[in-house]
């Protein structure tokens, strides 16, 4: 049975139940959706996710949560947070890192934005995080835009190679946005202003 996390105007974001995995894949398992992340992926590398992101929710109390619209209960994607993990991650291994994957049809309506600006609010709030780093890659202006909207600084220094993809290339290095915990209500009081 699902737990419901928190709760925005439009959101819940929840845990994953073991229905949500068929789902999950059919929405968002798709070339533009996949295009910043390898593309399009085969079954298993998203039950071994499955099992990556329910092990988060057991060891830490945080994961990659289940996003929902509360207004017909459809899964829109995920958003939350885990612990950085890559091998080459360096100092940011460890750190508290706020991630999102929405479905196509969920993408320029202010979603990922809202579950990503509760998913800090947990970091700083409940979790007690110094920081919050979030990754993405040179060719995803999108997720680089909603970084510097939620007030995250980038950290070139702290930018790492993925040995999975080219380098250099629109999928490497992995970049790294990051915002301290000091930061955080002023960035979330400008992310919450209308653009």
């Amino acid at each position: 049975m699902a737990e419901v996390i928190a709760e925005t105007d439009r959101l819940l974001l929840r845990t994953w139940d073991e229905q949500d995995l068929d789902e999950f894949i059919a929405r968002t398992n798709t070339p533009a959706v996949m295009r910043w992340l390898g593309g399009v992926a085969p079954r298993e590398q998203h039950e071994a996710a499955f099992e990556r992101l329910k092990a988060y929710q057991r060891d830490f109390g945080h994961t990659f949560w289940i996003v929902e619209r509360k207004s017909d209960a459809a899964l829109l994607g995920f958003c939350g947070l885990k612990r950085v993990n890559h091998p080459n991650a360096g100092p940011i291994t460890g750190d508290f890192e706020v991630g999102w994957r929405l479905r196509e049809d969920a993408w320029g309506q202010g979603y990922a934005k809202e579950a990503a600006i509760e998913s800090l609010d947990l970091a700083f709030e409940r979790f007690g995080a110094p920081h919050v780093v979030a990754l993405t890659v040179p060719g995803n202006a999108a997720s680089q835009a909603l970084m510097k909207r939620l007030g995250m600084k980038l950290r070139e220094e702290l930018d790492f190679v993925d040995s999975r993809f080219e380098h250099p290339g629109d999928l490497n290095p992995a970049i790294v946005y990051a915002i301290q915990a000091a930061e955080w209500p002023e960035a979330r009081a400008r992310a919450l202003r209308p653009r």
